[in-house]
């Protein structure tokens, strides 16, 4: 175990030994999310990356959570995600667990190596952004002027 505590403690942040990963899971080990993201800091991206897919899998919901934790700080640290990981993200969506993983790959990956999905994904939410702040520039022009307006008749 060479001294890890796999029962919540912070420094499974630092953690930085697939190998010894690859064991806790057979074991059974409740942290493995949270060691995930420690794999994510500490690693090569083709390292962490197997093991956070896993984790991504893990029946427990936060640890899931932290998973995808981890594939977001991989993309933050590396600018770029394995085709696996892009593939884990995709089949969950930009929704739930994963939708600030998706955020954090579309802000961190250079648009031109982003896979197709996610370039169409970082396309949506550009336009998205743009509807809602026309919307929002419409709705403070139209208040503004209501104001005024009613400013005028007292």
């Amino acid at each position: 175990m060479a001294g890890w505590n796999w029962d919540g403690d912070e420094s499974l942040l630092l953690f930085d030994d697939p190998t010894e990963w690859d064991e806790a899971y057979e074991r059974g080990e409740s942290s493995l999310g949270s060691a995930a993201i420690g794999l994510a800091f500490n690693c090569s991206l083709a390292e962490a990356s197997p093991r956070i897919i896993r984790a991504m899998q893990l029946p427990d919901r936060e640890q899931r959570g932290f998973a995808f934790t981890a594939a977001g700080a991989a993309a933050r640290l590396n600018g770029e995600l394995t085709p696996e990981l892009y593939a884990a993200l995709r089949a969950v969506g930009h929704r739930g667990l994963a939708e600030n993983a998706v955020d954090d790959t579309l802000t961190f990956v250079p648009f031109s190596q982003l896979p197709r999905w996610f370039k169409w994904r970082k396309a949506v939410s550009k336009v998205r952004d743009k509807l809602e702040t026309w919307r929002l520039e419409s709705t403070y022009a139209a208040e503004d002027a209501w104001r005024a307006l009613r400013g005028r008749r007292s």
